[in-house]
């Protein structure tokens, strides 16, 4: 049987056998659930006080979930509806219905065992990553466990950890460590890959709100990621010999030659990090939608869609920065410029979404100006 057929079917357990099995109140509910009418088709949404004894974990900062024995969402916590902002009305759902292709099949299994058998307490724990389209990934431990401790329990608490900038905090200094250290070789782009994160979210954001359906693969996890990876685009300059790099006036053929060897540099730095945005950031910055790109002379949509971003942000930074051997340029120049690389250099129509959002383009490179 396939892994999904199986937790289908292992969902499919849980769900009632009669169609109008809440017409009156399941065996399986208990105080929590008759306190707020589950069971009940009259004023179903309308909730009485929760119980007492319960109150402690309606108020808790951890997010939390009630459900009955067959695993169905009695009521919610505030912390729970604010951390789960991009999913329907909880209340009255199953969880697995929900949350079930957040967890692995065996995971399913050992949950239904606790619940309905008494495995280990009537308890479990583990952990997950949940996501919505509109929701940035959500890496929680999940604690379930009795909601009163008596023999035969009839609700539980679903509580979730939410550990995910803890995880984040953690991952990006060893990557956050390796940027300042390629900032040490190349001393003269100031606040450059600040701004570049700052543009490269912005022109991801456009894209998500106004074109969402042109652009399914752009989500919160999207934004959030290219917010912070598109600083690392240069990160292989780490490896760029430093009379290479900080040499004053144009570079020679073979100086460039070796010049280019920093994004291929870059993508095995950042093959290690687990989002593969990185190393296609790093990788495809400088391929260009012609085809006369580097290092690969991808061309068009060959080019990964964050690399498209981040270059056109980065050529625009580049434009207003003065470096030693180019003066800096306006900002009304720099977008004239990028127009004229339309379809050429860049992508066409992220050139035409730059254009609509260029004046916050200024503003960002104004609010983070260098120290000169």
């Amino acid at each position: 049987m396939a892994e999904s057929e199986e937790l289908d079917t292992i969902v499919e357990e849980l769900e009632p056998l009669e169609e109008d099995a809440e017409e009156e109140p399941s065996p399986h509910i208990g105080l929590l659930g008759k306190a707020i009418g589950m069971g009940k088709t009259e004023n179903a949404d309308i909730q009485s006080p929760i119980p007492v004894v319960l109150n402690p974990f309606m108020t808790s900062i951890f997010p939390i979930l009630f459900v009955d024995r067959q695993l169905r969402i009695i009521t919610t916590n505030p912390a729970c509806d604010n951390l789960f902002t991009g999913f329907p009305r909880m209340v009255r759902k199953y969880f697995f219905d929900l949350f079930g292709k957040f967890f692995q099949v065996e995971d399913i299994r050992t949950i239904r065992e606790s619940i309905v058998g008494g495995k280990n307490g009537y308890s479990w724990k583990g952990e997950t990553k949940i996501k919505s389209h509109d929701m940035a990934t959500v890496q929680t431990r999940v604690y379930i466990f009795p909601a009163e401790i008596v023999k035969n329990p009839k609700e539980f608490v679903v509580m979730f950890d939410d550990v995910t900038e803890e995880n984040r905090q953690l991952l990006r200094a060893v990557f956050l460590s390796l940027l300042e250290a390629s900032k040490l070789k190349d001393n003269d782009t100031g606040k450059h890959i600040t701004r570049v994160n700052y543009y490269s979210k912005r022109l991801a954001e456009e894209l998500f709100y106004s074109l969402g359906s042109q652009y399914p693969t752009i989500d919160a996890d999207f934004i959030e990621n290219i917010g912070f990876l598109a600083s690392m685009h240069d990160v292989g300059k780490i490896g760029t010999p430093d009379d290479i790099l900080n040499k004053e006036g144009p570079l020679s053929d073979w100086e460039w030659t070796v010049m280019r060897e920093h994004t291929k540099n870059g993508a095995f730095i950042l093959s290690t990090y687990p989002n593969p945005m990185a190393k296609e950031i790093a990788l495809a910055h400088h391929e260009r939608w012609d085809g006369g790109g580097y290092p690969f002379q991808l061309e068009g949509e060959m080019i990964p869609l964050a690399a498209r971003i981040v270059s056109v942000a980065d050529v625009y930074d580049a434009l207003r920065m003065r470096r030693s051997y180019k003066p800096s340029l306006s900002h009304e120049v720099s977008v004239e410029k990028i127009m004229k690389e339309r379809g050429s250099h860049f992508d066409p129509y992220l050139v035409e979404v730059f254009r609509i959002i260029a004046d916050e383009f200024d503003k960002i490179y104004e609010a983070n100006r260098d120290n000169d």
